[in-house]
């Protein structure tokens, strides 16, 4: 239940915040071009809060479906207006302006990614670096080979620094062209040019881990789990392992190497495992109950092992900062790219290349945000610059009742020397409606189909 509670208010923080920016950066551009504001809502549907605030007494409410918002202006809705306003109605302003307001929610969505993103990289963080494990036999990566060990110095000439720059770096190349060049690196300082296919990315209308049917895992050291120090006083050591001892299974499942037993450690927080165990002849198992740490924000478990050989453990995470203006080079780039990632995706959903099962609502939304927040305030960061580009490129569309709707009238205004009829604008505004509700229905599915069915 304390779960559920956690996940439902990282997803409120999340959702809240979105929505404010948006609405916000609505607000103020009408504000600034003399557009009166009658109400800034959080939610749609009936009012359940509001307190009018400043000169114009703008209602500051919050709605009963809290999934959006908006900002509604004077005239906006053919309201009746007073003739010594009617220079601050919206309907009354110049199509210029009016596409400034319509354009101002989500440039503020983008504009609120690129801080974020400006925030993490000027603060630095612990990530992974790009080392490859070994891939399963016959994908693609297995095909070229690709082994257990090998870092990525480059893809296609750009520089990779981290994981995650090498898996951005390939779902972009995957998109645009069949194959993609690596320059890896071994153990033993060895450089090797890779020819990788991509055309398996895209399988499956692009659904579960594209990177994965290509083969692109990430590394997996290769020691046993083979106990070579242990802390005196530690959970292991009370519970009477020794050096030497060759685990065999925690809780029932089978244990071989390391990294294996080192994850399910850091996973066990607030409950014993059962440990079996080699020594000399003898199988043994003992039960330890981990003791909780902090680690860069995070709750993990420890009992106080080392492995055999330990201090020969291979590095696989480097802290990365960026200076204040390359922090910010860099944040406009990734907010401009994922952009792009996202019109692409969606104009391949819309030729069938890409499957509608990737289209996420709420709960998977709300699963994530979860995840994210238990894993630190940084993925919880990122992820929410990630949402707040997708709702920004999604506002943009031009589906009528979304801001990128508006838009298209104000364009087809200019070209027609004359607004749209309120009969062209009623039948839009149905179909739109309508889009929306079957985007919403096969977002829900999705989400249920995933919750259920994993």
């Amino acid at each position: 239940m304390s779960d559920l509670f956690f996940y439902l208010a990282a997803f409120a923080l999340l959702l809240g915040v979105l929505i404010v920016v948006h609405e916000y950066g609505h607000y103020l551009v009408a504000r600034w071009c003399g557009v009166k504001v009658l109400r800034f809502s959080i939610g749609f549907g009936r009012v359940i809060w509001y307190k009018r605030f400043g000169r114009d007494g703008t209602e500051w409410a919050i709605s009963a479906f809290p999934l959006g918002g908006y900002v509604k202006m004077l005239g906006e809705q053919d309201d009746e207006v007073k003739p010594e306003e009617a220079h601050r109605a919206f309907n009354r302003q110049p199509v210029g302006r009016r596409s400034l307001i319509v354009v101002a929610g989500p440039a503020a969505n983008l504009l609120l990614a690129v801080v974020l993103y400006w925030g993490i990289f000027l603060h630095g963080s612990n990530e992974l670096l790009p080392i490859l494990g070994a891939p399963p036999d016959g994908t693609p990566a297995a095909v070229i080979g690709v082994v257990n060990g090998e870092q990525v110095r480059r893809v296609d000439g750009q520089t990779v620094a981290t994981w995650d720059d090498l898996r951005w770096l390939l779902l972009q190349a995957a998109t645009r062209q069949d194959s993609a060049e690596l320059e890896v690196i071994n153990e033993q300082h060895e450089i090797a040019i890779r020819r990788l296919p991509l055309t398996a990315a895209g399988e499956k209308g692009w659904q579960g881990d594209a990177l994965a049917r290509l083969g692109i895992v990430f590394f997996r050291p290769q020691d046993p789990a083979v106990i070579g120090r242990v802390t005196a006083g530690g959970p292991a050591a009370r519970a009477g392992l020794l050096p030497g001892d060759q685990v065999l299974a925690l809780d029932g499942q089978p244990i071989t190497l390391w990294y294996e037993l080192r994850l399910s450690i850091r996973q066990a927080v607030d409950r014993p495992v059962r440990i079996k165990f080699a020594r000399a002849d003898q199988t043994m198992t003992v039960e330890v109950t981990p003791e909780v740490v902090i680690e860069s924000g995070l709750r993990v478990g420890q009992i106080g092992v080392e492995m055999a050989g330990g201090e020969a453990q291979r590095q696989i995470r480097t802290f990365v900062r960026y200076g204040f203006f390359a922090a910010g080079q860099k944040a406009l780039t990734e907010t401009w790219e994922k952009s792009v990632f996202s019109l692409v995706m969606l104009g391949r959903m819309l030729t069938g290349e890409v499957s509608w099962k990737n289209i996420s609502g709420p709960v998977t939304i709300a699963d994530y945000a979860g995840k994210t927040a238990k894993l630190g305030i940084d993925y919880y960061i990122k992820f929410m610059a990630v949402v707040s580009v997708a709702l920004g490129v999604f506002n943009l569309l031009p589906i009528p009742v979304l801001d990128g709707g508006h838009l298209m009238y104000h364009a087809l205004e200019v070209v027609r020397r004359k607004p749209l009829t309120e009969r062209a604008l009623e039948v839009s505004q149905q179909i739109g409606i309508s889009l929306l509700f079957v985007l919403m229905a096969f977002a829900f599915f999705n989400d249920f189909n995933r919750l259920f069915s994993g």
